[in-house]
């Protein structure tokens, strides 16, 4: 006799189950979150999961584009075996790898979704994981943001203007308040000297440069943000700035959302924080040496991004020095620029 339970939980299943898998980092969730808010457009009754490193699960909470945010955290003990079980439980039917690595286009075979949607060996990072997928794709678009939704424009998506949903919690806000009201702080902006690897950074002494002058020229205060062991760049950004020293304010993914949706501007190398600070609506200046800001930069249409193509060679090999490239953009150039993004802002360009 068939099991009428089995058959009544097939019966409330969403016919569309999408399995999205983009686990790292930073800068990348946030350029795939508009992909996610097409699907979920096209498809308002699916199901649509997202795979993340638990290290970023943080930018997906409170995400009503997202069904179920599910957090893999490498380091504890049978964690994958674990993901793979619940993934095959949910019966996906399709699975959309934003990463194209082998450890994110396992995860999306791993899942029995039998329908598998990537990039093409040309353009994933590593090229032979296009073999897992079912269909693959060569983006259209300049942007990584563009890249993404070729992907879920493939699996039924119809692309409006893309939407990147950030939600803060009301104890980051408090928290980030507190520490603003302990350093004295109202009107401030926001530099940050790190940047992944050192080839596509902007050296510590120059952001301090830039501080006084901005600092100067504006009347507020700079804050310095910073990653995990990028500690020393901010000490050399404060003691280059001499008496006007910004404060460096060292805060975990939540605080730090509140912080820069707050802030005046930014200033920023290509990294993680750049992108996170556009996606909130903070004015953006962007400083690019060897990535191209045509594919990475921050993808307001407002927000300035530095480079001089005369000195640029365009490349996304992680480099352990500073790049002539991004020497060959002075403190000058910077503040002329923060100057033309707060003057779009002062007239409602943003």
């Amino acid at each position: 006799m068939p099991d009428r339970s089995l058959e009544k939980l097939a019966d409330s299943r969403p016919l569309h189950r999408f399995l999205l898998v983009r686990l790292s980092s930073l800068g990348d969730v946030i350029h795939a979150l508009p992909a996610a808010s097409a699907l979920r457009d096209a498809f308002p009754e699916a199901r649509i999961d997202w795979v993340i490193d638990a290290r970023w699960q943080r930018l997906l909470e409170g995400n009503p584009d997202i069904n179920e945010v599910i957090a893999f955290d490498r380091k504890q003990a049978g964690a994958l075996s674990s993901l793979i079980r619940n993934l095959r439980a949910a019966q996906y039917t399709c699975a959309i790898d934003f990463q194209g690595l082998y450890k994110s286009a396992l995860l999306a075979v791993a899942s029995g979704a039998p329908r598998r949607i990537g990039f093409q060996s040309s353009y994933a990072r590593e090229g032979l994981v296009a073999g897992f997928y079912t269909e693959r794709l060569n983006p259209h678009g300049p942007h990584k943001v563009d890249h993404n939704r070729t992907l879920v424009e493939r699996a039924g998506a119809k692309l409006g203007p893309p939407r990147f949903p950030l939600a803060v919690r009301t104890e980051d806000d408090e928290l980030v308040t507190r520490e603003l009201n302990n350093h004295g702080l109202t009107d401030f902006y926001v530099l940050n000297p790190g940047g992944g690897w050192l080839s596509k950074c902007w050296p510590a002494e120059r952001y301090g440069e830039l501080h006084r002058k901005l600092a100067q020229r504006y009347g507020w205060h700079g804050v310095v943000t910073v990653g995990p062991g990028e500690e020393n760049l901010a000490r050399e950004l404060i003691h280059a700035a001499g008496d006007l020293a910004p404060v460096a304010i060292p805060l975990a993914l939540g605080p730090l959302m509140v912080l820069l949706r707050r802030a005046k501007f930014m200033v920023s190398a290509d990294t993680g924080p750049l992108h996170l600070a556009s996606a909130l609506g903070t004015p953006v200046v962007g400083l690019f040496g060897p990535t191209d800001p045509a594919r990475n930069g921050p993808f307001s249409p407002g927000d300035i991004s530095v480079r001089n193509p005369r000195h640029s060679i365009t490349t996304y090999a992680r480099g352990a020095s500073y790049s002539p490239a991004m020497l060959s953009i002075t403190v000058d150039q910077v503040a002329d620029a923060v100057e033309r993004r707060m003057g779009c802002v002062d007239t409602g360009l943003r």
